[in-house]
C-alpha cells in the first residue's frame, strides 16, 4: 500500500507508518509542500496512493471525483503529535483493513 501524508500532518506520521510496513511518503518528500489540494490529489491518483489528511477539502474532492484515491480523513482536531501518533499506532491495523476492503474514505476520530 502506497500512502501520501498531507502537509498539515507531521513527517513523524509518515515515518511511523513506514515502520509498520506501509510505503509512506510525506508531501515534503516529493516536493509538494506548497502544492494546491488539486495538485496533491492528482499526484496521489497518478501514483495509486492513499491520501492521509486533516483537510476537509479532500473529503469534498473524494465525493466529486472518481480518481481512485482513498482518503484517510483525520478528524482529531488540534492535538499534539504524540497523541496523533498514538492514535495511528493503535488504530492502524483497523485503518489498513478498511482500506484493503476498498473503503474510499476512512475517518479517524
Amino acid at each position: 500500500m502506497k500512502i501520501l501524508v498531507d502537509n498539515q500532518l507531521p513527517l513523524a506520521l509518515a515515518r511511523l507508518l513506514n515502520a509498520k510496513g506501509a510505503e509512506c511518503l510525506h508531501v515534503l518528500d516529493v516536493n509538494l509542500g506548497k502544492a494546491t489540494d488539486g495538485e496533491i490529489w492528482r499526484y496521489a491518483a497518478a501514483h495509486g496512493m492513499v491520501l492521509i489528511s486533516k483537510d476537509d477539502d479532500f473529503f469534498h474532492l473524494s465525493g466529486q471525483q472518481r480518481a481512485g484515491v482513498q482518503l484517510v480523513w483525520v478528524r482529531l482536531g488540534n492535538c499534539r503529535n504524540a497523541k496523533l501518533l498514538a492514535v495511528f499506532d493503535a488504530l492502524w491495523p483497523r485503518i489498513q483493513e478498511r482500506l484493503d476492503d476498498g473503503d474510499r474514505i476512512v475517518e479517524v476520530w
